[in-house]
């Protein structure tokens, strides 16, 4: 029989009965991980921060890129039926430049060589941010094109602030910080749109210029095959672009003004930032 205090006291399986001696037990237990306040949350952290960093797919994110012309025919419609000048369109604008440089000759001075300067200048510079802003941080991660559509919806918001608490222009030809302002912010946000079909490869649907859809439409060998995809995403474009241009010029023509047509961009801007983070990741390769 073993004795008090020997090795054979304890079980064969080397552990203590019922829970083990107390008096070797440690005075502070560390919690267990699946309780509550355990792991769970910092679970929740990894697979968001997963999910932020994912790769989106490329597959139908043409529709995404169409859908932007409906924004640039909205805003580009009112703009120039407002403000007299494109936010989008920089071959109209610097057309507008020019000739307002000739009015310098035969004065008096076009005001849209002000507006039409200050928008080319902005989406200039917006180009400049927006692509350097996609290319250092990964284009097609998910919380990268979701940051550039929020940044794209917060200046349209300023814009529709700006116009909606300041009083209008005294005249149609006012070239005052109440229209430069709003202007600049919108043709600012539109060149966001235009890197976005470089960060998904898509580069024929900038969604800010149509010449050069309409010549590779109409010049496509295959114009009329059924199963032409591309011909699809060059017809659709146009046509997009034109429904938002006519909606635009409704708003501008209407008691809402050009008002009409900057919150209705925001709430598109809105939706696009939502089904950006909802949009499929590509998939992850297998690891050897």
């Amino acid at each position: 029989m073993a004795g008090y205090g020997t090795a054979a006291s304890r079980p064969a399986n080397g552990q203590a009965p019922h829970g083990g001696d107390p008096e070797r037990q440690p005075l502070l237990r560390k919690p267990s991980s699946s309780g509550p306040g355990g792991g769970g949350s910092s679970s929740s952290v990894a697979r968001l921060r997963k999910c932020l960093n994912a790769e989106l797919s490329r597959d139908w994110a043409d529709l995404m890129l169409l859908f932007c012309y409906i924004v640039t025919g909205l805003l580009d419609s009112a703009s120039t039926q407002v403000w007299g000048a494109f936010v989008s369109m920089q071959t109209g604008n610097t057309v507008y430049v020019a000739l307002g440089i000739a009015s310098l000759i035969y004065p008096p001075v076009s005001p849209r060589l002000y507006r039409s300067g200050i928008s080319l200048l902005s989406f200039c510079v917006g180009s400049f941010f927006f692509a350097r802003f996609h290319r250092y941080f990964s284009p097609k991660r998910r919380w990268v094109l979701c940051a550039s559509f929020v940044a794209q919806l917060l200046l349209t918001v300023a814009a529709a602030l700006v116009v909606t608490f300041t009083p209008p222009p005294a005249s149609d030809d006012a070239v005052d910080w109440t229209v430069l302002l709003p202007l600049a912010l919108v043709a600012f946000q539109s060149c966001g749109q235009a890197v976005t079909s470089r960060a998904l490869r898509h580069n024929a649907l900038t969604s800010v210029v149509l010449t050069s859809i309409y010549c590779d439409l109409f010049s496509d060998q295959d114009l009329f095959r059924l199963d032409n995809v591309e011909r699809n995403r060059r017809l659709a474009a146009p046509l997009l672009l034109l429904a938002g241009a006519v909606l635009g010029g409704v708003f501008s023509h209407s008691s809402l003004g050009i008002l009409g047509a900057l919150w209705t961009a925001a709430g598109l801007k809105l939706i696009m930032v939502v089904i950006w983070f909802f949009w499929p990741a590509e998939p992850e390769e297998d690891e050897d």
